[in-house]
């Protein structure tokens, strides 16, 4: 280990220390911030077993053995209010973002992350699981951000549009051999979506084509298509990218959207309404890295879920004759089984009790908001994750509840309603031609300062975090309010026992 090497803080977590006097011998008594395993660091300084590193804007010591050199998975789920939005920064220091909510706090936490945006930066994949606002109105800004990259564009082949004066998910039908109505029309390549894009009629007054013409036109933005999960399942489709020839430490299996074909036909059932289709529809990711499955399920409901049992076990559900939901489950586990799981449609009821008994998660985090008119999470939902979860204490975890609500100008979480107020106000007054340049100049650095704050509390706040390497894993979610300096974080921790399962260990 030499000064300027990057490391990451070793597992589970470890106090970063400043030194109360001015020897050495002194460190160890002043904490000044307790750090999570795989927390970035810079070494400046060496002293015997004591490390001086900088991180999160800090300059302090920790010991030599709370170090290492290997960069870990992240999975951060976002608190973007009513709506999902994860960050995702592989091993190999690749930057994903799977749905970015509807409003702005995916972009600000990015942008914190990613130093502001100030120099160029790319990110290898962004992917919007269907076309409901709460999943894709948030990329809006970081397809208008000059400084964002975006290697590809991943969706799941529904595009709303206007079609004859109306608003469509696009052509549908009943193909020869199909007994229900399916969507025909999916949109799989840039060129068929540029066909939609490029044509003002087509995208009206739509919010999602309109968005996805600012992803085309950007010049930053590299392919843009549609990902399906292969119908044969000994041979899964992997996100691009992501497959194990890629041999990147990791691999994103799509499970979902599952395309029924017929001759030359790929299409997607109609599950009722278009609300309920473009949800069912969603892009569900499995994330794998060694021992440990993560899953991401977008708005998968109960319609959706018995499709995707059905298809993959060649079972009927809800079962009938002699095959019981026992039997579905065992036959659906190999493929959906997953140690942590982002709970389906920020925990609504429309849920299949065998889907959940397939997944079998030790951990589901849900992503759910305050300000919402559907009383997500749902009681009964909530209650059917920790019967179905797996083991004696399956653990459930929530922005919405990580972080309060209180009114207190102090607050850091709180405060946001009334920081985008202030920053309405004064970034009128930079617009105002007839402000003097003081005036401004006094406004820009009021916004600047609420940025920050913004940013900051987006990413300490209500944000669950997730660590892992494989083989072990840690949750963590900041307190809202510290114990000490050394104790700023909830964290749970999980290991493998004698039988290579997921425990929890620490609580």
């Amino acid at each position: 280990m030499q000064i300027g090497d990057t490391v990451f803080i070793g597992y589970p977590h470890c106090v970063h220390w400043g030194v109360a006097g001015a020897q050495s011998s002194h460190k160890g008594t002043k904490a000044i911030n307790q750090l999570l395993w795989g927390d970035w660091a810079r070494v400046d300084a060496l002293d015997g077993n004591w490390i001086g590193i900088r991180t999160r804007g800090r300059d302090g010591w920790v010991r030599r053995e709370n170090l290492q050199t290997n960069r870990i998975l992240e999975v951060n789920f976002v608190d973007v209010g009513q709506g999902d939005g994860a960050h995702i920064q592989t091993p190999d220091d690749r930057a994903l973002v799977v749905d970015a909510g509807e409003k702005d706090n995916m972009f600000r936490f990015l942008r914190w992350r990613f130093g502001r945006f100030a120099n160029p930066f790319g990110f290898e994949a962004m992917v919007i699981t269907h076309p409901d606002k709460d999943h894709y109105a948030g990329f809006g800004d970081l397809f208008e951000n000059p400084n964002v990259n975006i290697g590809a564009l991943f969706h799941n082949g529904i595009v709303e549009q206007v079609q004859g004066g109306k608003s469509t998910l696009g052509d549908e039908g009943k193909p020869p051999g199909a007994t229900k109505k399916h969507i025909t029309g999916l949109v799989q390549t840039l060129a068929e979506l540029r066909q939609i894009t490029d044509d003002p009629a087509r995208r009206g007054g739509r919010k999602y084509p309109n968005l996805l013409h600012t992803a085309v036109n950007s010049g930053r933005v590299g392919d843009i298509r549609a990902v399906l999960a292969s119908e044969d399942f000994a041979n899964p489709t992997y996100l691009p990218g992501f497959a194990p020839a890629d041999n990147r430490g990791m691999v994103v299996k799509v499970l979902g959207p599952l395309p029924a074909t017929f001759g030359a036909i790929t299409a997607l059932p109609k599950f009722g309404s278009k609300g309920e289709t473009k949800n069912g529809h969603s892009v569900v990711l499995q994330i794998e890295i060694g021992a440990v499955r993560i899953q991401l399920g977008g708005d998968l409901n109960d319609a959706s879920q018995d499709y995707l049992l059905e298809r993959y076990t060649g079972l009927k559900h809800p079962p009938t004759g002699a095959v019981g939901e026992d039997e579905i489950v065992t036959a659906a586990r190999p493929f959906f089984e997953a140690d942590i799981t982002k709970a389906c449609h920020h925990g609504s009821p429309h849920v299949a009790p065998a889907f959940l008994r397939a997944v079998n998660p030790l951990v589901t985090v849900v992503s759910s908001g305050d300000d919402e008119p559907h009383a997500h999470p749902r009681p009964d939902t909530l209650g059917m994750i920790g019967k179905y979860g797996r083991g004696d204490r399956p653990m459930i975890f929530s922005t919405e509840l990580a972080r309060s609500t209180k009114d207190r100008i102090k607050h850091p979480y709180a405060v946001r309603a009334e920081l985008r107020s202030e920053l309405a106000r004064q970034e009128a007054i930079v617009a105002d031609p007839t402000a003097t340049q003081a005036a401004k100049d006094a406004a820009e650095a009021r916004i600047q300062k609420a940025l920050a704050v913004i940013e900051r509390s987006v990413a300490n706040y209500g944000m669950i975090n997730l660590r892992t390497d494989g083989r072990n894993v840690i949750m963590a979610q900041r307190l809202e309010r510290d114990r000490s300096k050394s104790q700023r974080w909830d964290i749970h921790q999980f290991e493998p026992d004698q039988n290579g399962v997921l425990r929890l260990v620490h609580d």
